[in-house]
């Protein structure tokens, strides 16, 4: 008898099959394998910052691999508006938000390894919330999920007596500047919440929060109450008290309720009235001090404006690669073409302007530029953060201070600008700044005369700011010069300046 042979076998054809198996596994894992190459990672709390200072956002792969050649992006909602944008060893910032130009920094030193983070400078209350780093390579992309978290503590809370209310005296309680919004309360003498009579939250220009809340305290109660202002988010808070007599409530006798108005009254009006007398003063003192600054530079012969005057040299690594400075650095002009300079965050490309190498700290500085004849020119003061690449845009809000000569105008680069009476055509322009009286004023040395004076309070450091003729082959282009310091003031060091900050051209 023959025996059957079975003609299929599950045995054999799980076995003939398995390689297919296998290989398309392994298919269908490659995309994996490249998208898992790297991953991205962040702080696991968030990160904190005050109101005008500046944060940082760190940021790295896992494991440690160079980022040089990929596209680091930070952005918030929208992939496409980025905060900052890094590419192929270049910072990108056409596609960066306008309310972050300026204001950003990638920090590379670690890039290498992988690692980067994003330095936020002057710090608003907008710049509040999520952010995410995105890391794309030639095969793979990551993001992380970041957040900051921006705080403010506000002003010390202001008490004021509004008059009587339901057989009391209602007390206001006013403070400003806070981030987030703050919580408010009023407190007794053993600390015990009072209950509030009204309360009002607003948000100020700047997104900075306001808070008003009152409250009434009857002669029964007690009399000695503190408004307390907190800031959760730093909790810190800031705290007033303030103590009424009984004499102050108001009673049946008419004399007594007219005595509770007036004392209130007079304990407001008396502090208004000294400082109303101490502006006044001050204003006196002011005007005074200008009419004889003036007087000095009419009739003195420029001595008394040059016990101010500083010895000022232009720093090469803010210049646009499209001037061209002199060895001594006293000289700037305008090229006939674009240089091949260093690329660095300080460097005003593409718009033709260069810094003073000195950082103006306070005091008074006083420094004067031979314009010649040229057609055009800028000259002033700017901060020193103020944004270097792309379009500029000169005026007070962006942080230029400064007067120019265009289309044969003189005008205050105010913001619309203002024109300015020139008697006589400035060969020289005097520029003097008083930070601690926060102006800079503006001198035609020509015929002695003032031009124009900005009234500013300053903060953080400032920088003298030159901008010479755009027309390098016209006529009328003449360099802007900086003039040599009087030999008996020569050697002697800016006032409110830094040293350490200050450059030698020689050695660029």
């Amino acid at each position: 008898m023959t025996e059957k042979v079975p003609l299929f076998s599950p045995s054999s054809a799980v076995s003939s099959a398995l390689p297919g198996y296998l290989a398309l596994c392994l298919a269908l894992q490659v995309p994996r394998l490249e998208s898992a190459q790297f991953t991205v990672t962040g702080p696991d709390h968030p990160v904190a910052a005050i109101v005008g200072g500046e944060a940082v956002l760190p940021c790295h792969l896992s494991p440690r691999m160079s980022a040089e050649t990929m596209e680091v992006r930070w952005f918030r909602s929208q992939f496409s508006a980025a905060v900052h944008l890094y590419r192929r060893g270049q910072d990108l910032y056409e596609e960066q938000m306008p309310e972050y130009r300026g204001r950003t920094e990638l920090l590379k030193d670690n890039i290498t390894h992988g690692s980067v983070s994003l330095r936020i400078r002057d710090i608003r209350p907008s710049d509040n919330g999520q952010y995410k780093c995105f890391f794309q390579s030639s095969v793979s992309y990551e993001d992380a999920l970041l957040e900051l978290q921006v705080a403010d503590l506000g002003s010390a809370p202001d008490i004021s007596v509004e008059g009587h209310e339901n057989g009391g005296i209602r007390l206001v309680c006013r403070s400003s500047g806070w981030y987030p919004q703050p919580e408010a309360q009023w407190r007794d003498r053993q600390d015990q919440l009072l209950p509030l009579a009204s309360e009002k939250v607003s948000q100020e220009t700047g997104g900075l929060f306001q808070t008003e809340l009152s409250v009434v305290i009857t002669e029964e109660s007690n009399q000695k109450v503190s408004c307390c202002v907190r800031n959760p988010r730093l909790n810190q808070e800031r705290k007033s008290t303030v103590y009424v007599a009984e004499l102050f409530f108001p009673r049946v006798s008419p004399w007594l309720v007219a005595l509770a108005v007036i004392l209130p009254l007079l304990g407001v009006l008396i502090p208004l009235a000294s400082y109303c007398f101490w502006r006044q003063r001050r204003a006196k003192e002011k005007l005074q001090g200008e009419l004889e600054w003036r007087r000095a530079l009419l009739n003195a012969g420029w001595e008394k404006v040059q016990q101010y005057a500083v010895d000022v040299t232009l720093d090469p690594d803010t210049a646009s690669p499209w001037l061209i400075l002199s060895e001594d650095g006293k000289r700037v002009r305008c090229g006939d073409a674009r240089q091949d300079l260093p690329h660095n965050a300080e460097r005003f490309d593409p718009c033709p302007c260069v810094l003073g190498a000195e950082r103006l700290t306070g005091g008074r500085c006083y420094w004067e530029v031979e314009v010649g004849d040229t057609s055009e020119w800028d000259l002033g003061v700017c901060r020193e953060s103020v944004r270097r690449k792309g379009q500029v845009q000169v005026s007070p809000w962006d942080g230029y201070w400064a007067v120019w000569l265009k289309d044969g105008g003189y005008k205050a680069l105010t913001s619309p600008p203002t024109p300015l009476p020139v008697s006589a055509r400035p060969g020289r322009v005097g520029v003097f700044l008083d930070y601690e009286a926060g102006e800079v004023s503006f001198y035609n040395v020509t015929d002695r005369s003032h031009l124009f004076t900005f009234t500013r309070t300053f903060s953080g450091p400032l920088r003298p700011y030159f901008c010479p003729s755009t027309n390098p082959g016209g006529t009328n282009a003449a360099p802007l010069t900086i003039c040599p310091l009087p030999a008996q003031l020569q050697g002697i060091p800016v006032p409110g300046s830094d040293p350490a900050a200050q450059t030698d051209p020689s050695q660029h």
